[in-house]
């Protein structure tokens, strides 16, 4: 079972056993919500975001990571819900996705992370067709954990650039200022930069 430790102000890596049956387990809205472990890169302590005007309302802006620019999104917002209120555990998990030929690193606002959980494939339901709070086509299955359930993330839908560059496109911005692979050119970039000057 791995564990999940938190330095205090400070990125902490997930470091675990590599199994695709491993989830780290996190709240959001007083639900619980699982990822694949294997999609996860780090967590790190929720701050130092730049808003970047006129994108829909589930982007919370970019961090600079390690030189890099990050989206963060928010998943409460992006499952047709208010905005998520930063309290005193709210973390970002900073997670890999791929689309098409490349992998994109996106980060998730979540009210707190828990632990890194085993869920054996036959403990895990495939989603319901109808009842969900949130899109089917998000959710990858539900878990049983310890009597309570676990809803598994379709991280790769949840997280379609794609479909998030569409929509913040239809906002008056393009899916390259989103998703520009070269930061350096990323006018989110040049944006974060100048901010932190």
């Amino acid at each position: 079972m791995g564990q999940l430790v938190q330095a205090k102000g400070r990125a902490a890596v997930v470091k675990v056993d590599e199994a695709s049956s491993q989830y780290l387990i996190f709240s959001l809205g007083g639900e619980m919500f699982a990822v694949g472990i294997l999609n996860v890169k780090e967590i790190i302590e929720y701050g130092n975001l730049t808003e970047i005007p006129m994108m829909p309302a589930f982007i919370r802006g970019v961090i600079n990571l390690r030189g890099s620019v990050v989206p963060v999104i928010d998943l409460s917002a992006r499952f047709g819900g208010k905005c998520a209120e930063v309290g005193r555990r709210t973390c970002i998990v900073i997670v890999e996705v791929s689309d098409a030929d490349s992998q994109h690193d996106i980060g998730i606002m979540v009210d707190a992370v828990s632990e890194v959980l085993d869920i054996p494939d036959s403990e895990i339901e495939p989603p319901p067709s109808f009842g969900a709070k949130i899109r089917s086509d998000f959710i990858f299955g539900i878990g049983k954990v310890s009597g309570r359930f676990v809803i598994i993330l379709n991280i790769d839908m949840v997280l379609s650039v794609e479909e998030i560059a569409q929509l913040a496109g239809t906002e008056g911005n393009t899916a390259e200022a989103l998703v520009a692979t070269s930061p350096a050119t990323s006018p989110l970039w040049q944006a974060n930069r100048s901010a932190h000057r």
